[in-house]
């Protein structure tokens, strides 16, 4: 294993202490700035937790990050990704490419980068216009979806992994003990993993998390759907995800390492805002179905980061995404449902009883 001192920090890389190390890979033209991507030393050669976004500038930081840590992209031994978003997942090819590594990931985001490895174009441009219709989005939304050229989009041909991360197993890390936890909710597949082991700093709790997007310290992940065009099945990625929030507060690990931002500690502390922030909103959203309304028109009327006119078309197909993930959670709670023969689709807050 390559050591180092905990704490010391050069360009764009942080020693964790343990034989664990973060590079600052950078996202293009994105307010998150970059992804942190941890190397973790094992008795076979460095693993990485994620690679980062698939840009020139990205793949430079990520080699010279690892030079910077005494080692190089062609000596990884493996690569764990917490889930298959091009900021995490995007360098993995190159990476695998460059050393022989194996790439693992959750079977349920396997099955997303297969099916979008395998959707031509039209198919998908087709679906998501289809999708916006049905969830209420105007027309001049959805022309540029009906009209665009039907190329493949960024981040469509991402790396097939060649193992399968089971939850509650170890992975193959030879000398070290980290454990997969299924955490879904920001994608299907998303998984924490557990480092078993004392802290370095001998902190209170129990090891250290890689949380991925999951949890992380001063922003709430995307909780969107992810759905195959030929599956009916109603999912209810937002009630996983608050189960998953609910399982990593009682594990209660020393320290959080997430993908963006910075690590934290006080876990139980951070959940517990996240299931606040999530209560509030839906409690907001059901006041918003005072009167009927699309998911497109509470996505309109929901508090963001920014007023919705100013919102850029693909982030609002995103918050869209968000908005009905909410609104399947309330209709599951039953607090809310469908009005009947509405087109597209209209939705009530049920009377509570009093």
């Amino acid at each position: 294993m390559v050591e180092g001192r905990h704490g010391e920090q050069t360009a764009g890389t942080f020693d964790h202490g343990g034989g664990v190390r973060s590079l600052r890979v950078p996202i293009p033209d994105n307010p998150l700035g970059h992804t942190l991507v941890y190397v973790v030393d094992t008795d076979r050669g460095p693993v990485l937790i994620d690679t980062g976004w698939d840009d020139p500038a990205s793949w430079d930081a990520l080699t010279s990050g690892l030079t910077a840590c005494g080692t190089s992209v062609a000596e990884l031994h493996g690569v764990v990704i917490t889930h298959h978003h091009p900021d995490h997942h995007g360098l993995s090819a190159k990476a695998r490419e460059a050393s022989g590594a194996w790439v693992a990931m959750h079977a349920a985001d396997a099955s997303i980068v297969r099916r979008t490895r395998e959707t031509r174009p039209e198919r998908w441009y087709t679906y998501m216009a289809d999708k916006l219709a049905a969830a209420g989005a105007p027309a001049d939304h959805l022309t540029p979806l009906r009209t665009a050229p039907r190329r493949t989009p960024p981040g469509f041909s991402p790396a097939l992994p060649d193992r399968e991360i089971v939850p509650g197993e170890l992975l193959d890390l030879p000398g070290r003990r980290l454990r997969a936890i299924w955490t879904p909710g920001h994608t299907p597949g998303h998984v924490c993993l557990h480092l078993e082991e004392s802290h370095p700093s001998q902190l209170p709790g129990h090891g250290r998390l890689f949380s991925g997007d999951h949890v992380l310290p001063g922003i709430t992940p995307h909780i969107g759907l992810y759905e195959d065009p030929d599956d009916a099945t109603v999912t209810d990625p937002l009630g996983d995800y608050l189960d998953s929030l609910e399982r990593v507060g009682r594990l209660a690990p020393a320290e959080i390492l997430p993908a963006h931002q910075h690590p934290f500690t006080n876990a139980p502390s951070r959940v517990r805002e996240l299931l606040t922030h999530h209560e509030d909103r839906l409690t907001g959203l059901l006041s918003l179905l005072a009167e009927p309304r699309t998911p497109w028109q509470l996505a309109e009327r929901m508090e963001w980061n920014r007023p919705w006119p100013h919102i850029p078309y693909g982030s609002r197909n995103i918050a869209v995404s968000e908005a009905e993930a909410h609104l399947r959670h309330l209709v599951k709670q039953g607090r809310a449902e469908a009005v009947p023969g509405s087109d597209p689709v209209t939705y009530l807050a049920v009377p509570t009883c009093r």
